[in-house]
């Protein structure tokens, strides 16, 4: 019996420590030509410090629609005061081309991380938004969630 025990014991300690991590939130804004980015919102920051930036996923539902990943080897602390731009701007990164982004359609933006100096910080942060036309022609963004009545379709 205390054989059992200890081994259940055992096997409860083994349980990777990324199933306890909680879901961050993410930031979605408005950057250049009218294309939304991305960051970790900054009350994240401020519970949690600057994680360090691992890949960045757009999709709409279950097809990926953008991926952009950091090498192993590089990295830099991710601030909610900086903004990863939908696409990419640097080239040498590898990353997936992005796909067009439609007026309605409802859109998940996923920041992986490494955890930095905070090793409780979340390794997943996340957000649902999506993209409508303004009258003249700009395009505004609705966090899905956060506003009420955002022209979206539904999740």
């Amino acid at each position: 019996m205390k054989l059992l025990l200890t081994l259940c014991l055992a096997c409860l300690f083994m349980l990777p420590a990324q199933a306890a991590r909680r879901l961050g939130e993410a930031q979605v804004r408005m950057g250049k030509d009218d294309l939304p980015c991305f960051t970790i919102a900054e009350r994240e920051e401020g519970r949690g410090g600057n994680p360090d930036f691992q890949a960045v996923t757009v999709m709409a539902g279950a097809r990926v629609l953008w991926h952009m990943a950091m090498p192993r080897e590089r990295t830099f602390a991710l601030a909610s005061s900086m903004c990863v731009p939908y696409g990419g701007r640097v080239p040498a990164l590898p990353q997936t081309a992005a796909g067009p982004l439609e007026n309605g359609a409802v859109y998940t933006v996923q920041l992986d991380t490494r955890p930095g100096k905070n090793g409780a910080a979340p390794l997943r942060y996340q957000a649902h938004f999506c993209l409508a036309r303004r009258a003249g022609g700009r395009t505004a963004l609705h966090h899905i969630g956060a506003d009420a009545g955002a022209p979206c379709k539904a999740p």
